[in-house]
């Protein structure tokens, strides 16, 4: 084609209802286990919202308490609402759940197809997992990825012509693939009408 220590998930109050150093406990955090969900260093989340590195060290041990437009970048940075840093609950859970409604994880949406991300985020480059739906006529058409990747694709429904490299072949509902993905490949929707497909995406470490 983008893990907290077990226990009970706990439920945040509504922020109307939190003080302000209820707050700044959540907030320090939500940012910090938004960042190692994804496998960032605090660099690495510094160098994406354009907040030092020091600051956001002491925001996460609650040591310093963040003007709105330094919240604003941070949870741009994470691709999550404002609200989301604070009004989210923080989960001591080995589960992690992606909410189908959950913006972060839509991938892609356009004429040719749609798809949303089933994995997380700080899997990405590791293993992928994605659902793919192909409106009629449309195609994902992909650069080679690194190499020895290889995607994995089964459908739920629908017509498939897959190309990889230059082999071809057709897919119907409940028929699986494995490919190479290091070669320019392609997958189209081949028949009439909406074809839905899962496709996971392993890389070689």
């Amino acid at each position: 084609m983008a893990a907290p220590s077990p226990g009970k998930q706990t439920a945040s109050k509504p922020t109307a209802e939190l003080s302000p150093d209820e707050i700044s406990g959540q907030l320090s955090q939500r940012v910090r286990t938004l960042r190692k969900e994804r496998g960032w260093s605090l660099d690495s989340l510094s160098a994406a919202c354009g907040v030092s590195r020091s600051m956001l060290s002491q925001i996460e041990r609650g040591e310093a308490n963040p003007t709105l437009a330094v919240t604003v970048r941070i949870s741009q940075a994470f691709g999550i609402a404002l609200g989301e840093l604070v009004e989210a609950p923080i989960s001591t859970s080995s589960i992690e759940v992606i909410r189908a409604d959950d913006r972060t994880f839509h991938y892609r949406s356009d004429d040719e197809c749609r798809i949303r991300t089933l994995s997380p985020l700080h899997l990405e480059k590791d293993v992928e997992f994605y659902e793919v739906q192909l409106h009629a006529n449309g195609k994902l058409q992909s650069a080679p990825h690194f190499k020895g990747t290889r995607e994995f694709l089964t459908v739920e429904k629908g017509k498939i012509e897959l190309q990889s490299g230059d082999d071809t072949t057709v897919l119907g509902p409940g028929d699986s693939a494995s490919y190479r993905v290091d070669v320019p490949h392609t997958i189209r929707n081949a028949g009439r009408g909406e074809a839905f497909l899962f496709l996971v995406v392993i890389y070689q470490n």
